[in-house]
């Protein structure tokens, strides 16, 4: 099985918004679902990956997942939410402002911990 494959074959679970393009698809309707605010970016195809999106939540959350050309198309339709093209709008600054807090939280961890040793 070819990297493109599930995306042609089609799902084998049940749902529109699952259909095309496999279990990444299932993985990103959940996320969509159980998120707000969520808005996709499209990343083009690279040497090592195939096209990706990027869906950023309303506080900055994010998750990746490669999708393929035709299942980035389908995605916008499927799951209702509006995609961008990473090249023409950037990452929103929510993003990288979430990844911020992350680091901060995770350094403020390591020094809790080190002060109970």
């Amino acid at each position: 099985m070819g990297l493109l494959d599930r995306f042609r074959r089609g799902a084998r679970g049940s749902g529109k918004a699952t259909r095309g393009y496999g279990s990444d698809a299932r993985y990103l309707a959940e996320w969509v679902r159980t998120h707000t605010g969520v808005e996709g970016f499209i990343e083009p195809k690279t040497t090592l990956t195939d096209v990706t999106v990027v869906l950023v939540a309303a506080d900055g959350e994010w998750t990746r997942r490669a999708i393929g050309e035709r299942g980035a198309q389908n995605l916008a339709r499927d799951l209702r939410i509006p995609v961008y093209d990473v090249h023409k709008t950037g990452y929103p600054q929510r993003m990288r402002d979430y990844d911020a807090r992350r680091r901060i939280e995770r350094q403020r961890q390591i020094e809790r911990d080190l002060d109970d040793l």
